[in-house]
């Protein structure tokens, strides 16, 4: 925390410490950013399975890989996008290369 910043929510300063962020207000907007990114990915998901005419008789596995193939991409560039536009691109920059990181090494093994 920044010199005389008193913490009103200590699980806030928790997350602060953890992420190493600067301020609380980095982590009020990297919240923003998970929030937005969320709420966007639900919305953008309804829309792709009516236009692939997915409903209730859809079976669950093909729901799955739909998800992962174009879902689960557009949420990590959306925390980008978001990131950007909020100030916080760079730590989101850095938890996907962390991310990347990772997958590639299970890929390797």
């Amino acid at each position: 925390m920044q010199s005389g910043e008193k913490n009103a929510q200590p699980w806030l300063g928790k997350m602060q410490e953890k992420w190493g962020l600067e301020t609380t207000r980095q982590v009020l907007l990297v919240l923003a950013v998970f929030s937005l990114s969320g709420s966007s990915v639900v919305w953008l998901r309804k829309g792709l399975f009516y236009l692939l005419g997915y409903d209730d008789a859809t079976p669950m596995w093909l729901k799955t890989i739909t998800y992962i193939l174009f879902i689960f991409p557009t949420y990590q560039s959306l925390l980008l996008l978001y990131g950007f536009l909020l100030g916080q691109f760079s730590f989101f920059w850095e938890k996907e290369k962390k991310m990347f990181r990772w997958i590639a090494a299970k890929f390797k093994k």
